[in-house]
C-alpha cells in the first residue's frame, strides 16, 4: 500500500499556512517534509479548517476528535488511516516511522527557506496574490 498522508490543519490565512511576514516555523518544516513524502511516492492530502470544512465533518476520526476535544486537537494528521499526531505536527522521523518508510532517508533534512511575505497584505490595502488557492 502506498503511503498516505492527511492532514487537517486549524484555520489559516490560506491553505499551508506558510506565508504572511511572520509563520510558524513548524509550517515550513511541514511542508519540506509534504515534499519529502510526495517525492517518494507517497500521496498527501492537506485540509485547512478556513477552506474545507466539510472534509472534518466527512472524516469520523476527525469528527470524533474535534467533538471529544474541539479545535485544540488541530492539526490532526492520519497516515495510512491512523491517526498519528494531534495538536501538533510530527517531524519526519515520526512520518517516516508512522508510514513504514527508511528511518535513514528521514534523518536527511533539506533546508528550509525562509516563506516569503507575498501573501501579507500589501502596504496599498489590496488583497494578496493567491493562485490556485495557495499562496503565490
Amino acid at each position: 500500500m502506498p503511503a498516505r498522508l492527511e492532514i487537517f490543519d486549524p484555520a489559516m490565512c490560506c491553505t499551508t499556512g506558510v506565508c504572511g511576514p511572520t509563520s510558524d516555523p513548524s509550517l515550513a518544516r511541514l511542508a519540506a517534509d509534504v515534499e519529502w513524502l510526495r517525492a517518494r511516492g507517497g500521496a498527501v492530502e492537506r485540509h485547512g479548517l478556513s477552506q474545507e470544512p466539510q472534509a472534518f465533518v466527512a472524516n469520523a476520526r476527525v469528527r470524533a476528535a474535534l467533538d471529544a476535544g474541539g479545535v485544540a486537537r488541530l492539526p490532526l494528521v492520519l497516515a495510512n488511516g491512523r491517526v498519528v499526531a494531534e495538536g501538533s505536527y510530527p517531524d519526519r522521523a515520526a512520518l517516516a516511522r508512522a508510514l513504514g518508510l527508511d528511518q535513514d532517508e528521514a534523518t536527511e533534512t533539506s533546508p528550509v527557506s525562509e516563506p516569503s511575505a507575498c501573501c501579507a497584505p500589501p502596504a496599498n490595502g489590496q488583497k494578496p496574490r493567491v493562485s490556485k488557492g495557495r499562496c503565490c
